[in-house]
């Protein structure tokens, strides 16, 4: 009986790890990685108004790179794409008031316009990355709570670009 229960349990597993090798998963990166190939160059369009704001966007665009395509980083002249990335000027709008008509929160917008270049094909891309925080009322917005919230904000404008990147690679057989 208890050479039975093995053969049951042996089996059960088999059939659980076949379903689940066999069900086609692939994660959202390898299908970016699929039209971005394996070796990308950045470059990081620096703003007149705000330059601070393109070196965190460009280190942003870099540490994806890296940490969720599993890319490597190479010179343009090396790589197999090239995203051109430039970032228009961040806007505050305030969220929410207090008793006195003080505003205590706001949302940051940052839209990146990107330009992917491969060897024939040149594709641009417009994303937006929100971001809410809150502030003390009456007071100003301080340099750390801006950086702070251009910094999130373009996190989820790469991430949404990272989607439609990796919807393209879904698409392609």
């Amino acid at each position: 009986m208890k050479k039975y229960s093995q053969v049951i349990i042996v089996l059960l597993l088999s059939v659980f790890t076949l379903s689940i090798v066999s069900c086609g998963y692939k994660p959202s990166s390898k299908y970016a990685r699929e039209i971005l190939g394996n070796k990308i160059s950045t470059s990081v369009s620096i703003s007149q108004t705000d330059p601070e704001n393109s070196v965190i966007i460009k280190d942003a665009v870099d540490k994806a790179i890296i940490e969720i395509f599993h890319a490597s980083l190479v010179d343009k002249r090396y790589a197999t794409t090239h995203l051109n990335l430039s970032m228009t000027t961040p806007s505050y709008a305030p969220l929410q008031y207090d008793n006195d008509g003080f505003i205590i929160s706001y949302r940051a917008t940052i839209t990146l316009l990107i330009t992917r270049e491969s060897k024939n094909l040149k594709k641009n891309y417009k994303t937006v990355g929100t971001y809410d925080f809150s502030v003390v009322p009456n007071s100003v917005l301080t340099d750390q709570e801006r950086f702070d919230a251009i910094k999130f904000s373009s996190f989820k404008a790469i991430s949404a670009f990272i989607a439609q990147v990796s919807a393209e690679g879904s698409k392609v057989k």
